[in-house]
């Protein structure tokens, strides 16, 4: 009889992972069978924190990376590693015939995520890069109202921004400033966001030209990270993109897709705002000149789904918790998810190419 429990592993005790460990608990589908970290006390003290306030009717086991990769009990791993060590750890994984949740960014560069991926699918198993967001419910209604011929019209143009002012204490000690831990820096760690919504709204189309500018950098002598990131994508059907990813202003997370007949926004395209639904609205303004009187008007429509934003059972991580634990029980990988992971970090890569050379346009190829 085929066993309908996901058992996961965590292979790395970062701050993001207790979220997954909620989502893990809440998916009905999935259980924590170990976590693993380079000492195996720093784990059963992480393990400790979460089981305290989230518990598991068996708390998982605490062991170290290769232990964990070796153990019968575990059929999938979430991987919040840094990006710079990522990819000897998840083709290991794979080869180890462990399903692969990986945290964005994938990889260092596309040439790592297609050797990445490539593991997965000679092991037969499923890869998915950990973006909530597309887990979401709103999501379907956003592609449904874009799709709808009217409310957008045809599409034009997409902005998004995702940022956050990280302070002096972040900028002097946390990973994502390290080039050899997170290379791409803001890029990586908010650009992806960017660039995914972006694709989304393009049916994972690619473009075909980018540019990107470096804003501010973090680091000296030739090893920099992106702080402060803008680019530019261009598709051939005349559709263009620009997004703004920072380590230095302030949170926002908002997205904007404009079209010959409206505009649909997102205040919160990464993570909903806190509550039990998640929304969008649509307009389509109209300026009306009448004699001396020139009057824009609004006319707003809110569309909005019943999902709380996070720690629920219905909420975007237990959802992807959810999708995954799913694959892995089925056997069956969707090759879905590492295209879209691929096509992101292609893209990412191109943009920060340009931004190297000075904002020059670059083919994605």
């Amino acid at each position: 009889m085929a066993s309908t429990v996901c058992r996961w592993g965590i292979l790395g005790a970062a701050n993001i992972a207790r979220k997954n460990w909620k989502a893990i608990r809440l998916a009905e589908n999935a259980t924590l069978t170990a976590v693993a970290s380079r000492e195996p006390s720093r784990a059963k003290e992480w393990i400790d924190g979460c089981q305290a306030e989230c518990p598991f009717p068996a708390a998982p086991a605490a062991c170290n990376y290769d232990d964990l990769l070796k153990r019968p009990d575990v059929d999938a791993v979430y991987i919040p590693l840094p990006t710079g060590v990522r990819r000897e750890w998840v083709v290991k994984a794979a080869n180890a015939g462990k399903h692969v949740l990986c945290e964005k960014p994938c990889a260092s560069n596309a040439g790592d995520l297609r050797t990445m991926i490539d593991a997965c699918r000679a092991k037969g198993v499923q890869f998915m890069d950990g973006v909530m967001f597309m887990h979401g419910k709103r999501l379907p209604l956003l592609r449904s109202v874009i799709d709808d011929g009217e409310t957008v019209g045809q599409l034009r143009r997409i902005a998004t921004q995702f940022s956050f002012a990280a302070g002096d204490d972040f900028l002097k000690g946390n990973i994502r400033v390290s080039s050899a831990l997170e290379p791409l820096g803001a890029l990586g760690d908010l650009g992806w966001y960017n660039i995914r919504f972006s694709l989304f709204v393009m049916k994972y189309a690619l473009p075909t030209k980018v540019s990107g500018r470096l804003l501010t950098e973090h680091g000296g002598g030739g090893a920099t990270v992106p702080l402060e990131f803008s680019g530019e994508l261009f598709w051939p059907n005349g559709v263009s993109a620009s997004f703004y990813c920072s380590f230095n202003t302030e949170l926002q997370q908002w997205a904007h897709v404009s079209g010959t007949k409206g505009s649909v926004a997102v205040r919160d395209f990464v993570l909903p705002y806190y509550g039990c639904e998640s929304e969008f609205v649509a307009d389509r303004p109209v300026f009306n000149v009448k004699g001396t009187s020139y009057h824009w008007e609004s006319h707003p429509k809110r569309h909005a789904v019943t999902e709380y934003s996070d720690g629920a059972p219905d909420a975007q991580e237990t959802n992807m918790i959810r999708t995954f634990s799913a694959l892995a029980l089925g056997g069956r990988p969707d090759p879905v998810w590492p295209d879209v992971a691929l096509k992101t970090q292609v893209v990412l890569d191109a943009c920060l190419a340009s931004a190297r050379n000075g904002g020059a346009l670059v083919e994605v190829k």
